[in-house]
């Protein structure tokens, strides 16, 4: 009798799942993906070709107490190239929420171009829970329908930053393979396999609007023979035929490993490794390796390590284009914007679209002469030598899915 309430509870929140990210009508009150103004902007029409040879999608989250970061955050990261779409919990007051779109709408090169979008109706979202999956996948669904050309969908928190400039990172990416998958993964478990692999947890958030920890079940399971399980870091950056293959796949398998997720514990750690892992026709794609610097703390390594100044050096030479996790408002983001990104404050980092030929050392506005430019500066250099390090052939074939 146990075990059929175990599945039936297990069932029904799997269906709400779904159902939150294939929008599928249930009878509970809906988080829908954001319905999107389709609009030709003003400075790039939808769906044309454009003069940059890689362009992103990101997803930035945060939660309550998070707007400043957010903004921050935002405009250092933000070039328009790329689509944005910005998703502040659920469970943060409606205050910040309204704050937060008043700041997208009030950017006037967010309006100009038109690829700068926040979630109307966002998800609670649960440490460690599945919800972080389903948010992310509702994510990606909005902005492969944003009517929008990208490359690689991105996922950050707010206490990330960028190490480079956007430029730099769009020409350091220009030569890379469009279907590559940059997600740290491996299939040794070791402790992960009895905490995480045979734990069965429920995410209230799945089901109620209030916000809570994630519940555990009494009762194990076995690990699964029909797939192997991988697992690493929760901070990909994703090829876009990937994101459609997830989303709108001719396979089952993303759907079956959602299900089988969706009682998991820190399931963002494993969902999408697992998915590339255990198909053929994605396996060959992933490149081992997150493109974050993180400091964690001793083992077991679940934590990251809050950044200071003293992180600063490593945090450059290691040619990563983005570290985690920082404080607010933290002294070492101040050094990061003076020299790495060449913003000031309230500014975006330093590009092409938006600097004057004068030499002017302000970005704060769109030169609409100037699309297509870019102004490489040391983060591409450096982001170059880790990028060839990581694709060389010799190189390739031993980092994957092992």
């Amino acid at each position: 009798m146990a075990v059929i309430k175990l599945f039936l509870i297990s069932f029904i929140l799997t269906s709400l799942i779904i159902s939150a990210v294939y929008n599928i009508p249930t009878n509970r009150r809906r988080h829908p993906i954001p319905t999107y103004r389709r609009r030709t902007s003003l400075f790039i029409p939808n769906n044309a070709p454009g003069p940059y040879n890689a362009t992103f999608a990101y997803l930035i989250s945060g939660a309550g107490g998070d707007t400043m970061r957010l903004k921050r955050l935002l405009l250092a990261v933000y070039h328009p190239a790329n689509v944005y779409l910005i998703h502040l919990d659920a469970a943060a007051p409606a205050a910040e929420q309204r704050e937060m779109g008043r700041f997208v709408a009030g950017q006037g090169v967010f309006s100009e171009v038109g690829n700068v979008w926040v979630v109307g109706k966002p998800n609670v979202v649960t440490y460690r829970g599945p919800t972080m999956v389903a948010a992310t996948l509702q994510a990606m669904a909005a902005l492969l329908r944003a009517g929008r050309r990208w490359d690689w969908f991105i996922n950050l928190s707010a206490s990330d930053y960028p190490l480079i400039t956007q430029d730099d990172l769009i020409h350091a990416f220009s030569d890379v393979p469009k279907d590559l998958n940059f997600v740290q993964h491996t299939s040794r478990l070791g402790w992960k396999l009895n905490k995480r692999g045979k734990p069965i947890i429920i995410d209230p958030a799945l089901y109620s609007a209030n916000k809570s920890e994630i519940w555990w079940v009494i009762k194990q399971r076995a690990l699964p023979t029909a797939f192997k399980l991988y697992t690493g870091s929760a901070w990909t950056i994703l090829s876009r035929s990937f994101a459609e293959f997830v989303i709108m796949g001719w396979d089952n398998l993303p759907r079956t490993l959602l299900l089988y997720y969706t009682n998991f514990v820190s399931s963002p750690e494993g969902y999408f490794q697992t998915i590339l892992c255990n198909s053929d026709h994605w396996k060959n794609t992933t490149i081992n390796h997150d493109l974050h610097y993180i400091s964690w703390d001793v083992p077991p390594k679940q934590h990251p390590r809050s950044l200071g100044l003293k992180d600063y050096r490593k945090m450059v030479l290691s040619n990563r284009p983005f570290a985690r996790k920082f404080k607010k408002n933290d002294p070492v983001l101040n050094r990061i914007d003076r020299e790495l990104l060449k913003r000031g404050s309230r500014q975006f980092s330093w590009g092409g679209w938006c600097s004057k030929d004068d030499g002017g050392n302000k970005c704060s506005e769109l030169y609409g002469e100037n699309y297509g430019v870019l102004r490489v500066g040391g983060g591409s250099r450096r982001l170059r030598i880790l990028l060839r390090k990581l694709v060389r052939t010799r190189n390739f074939g031993k980092r994957q899915c092992k």
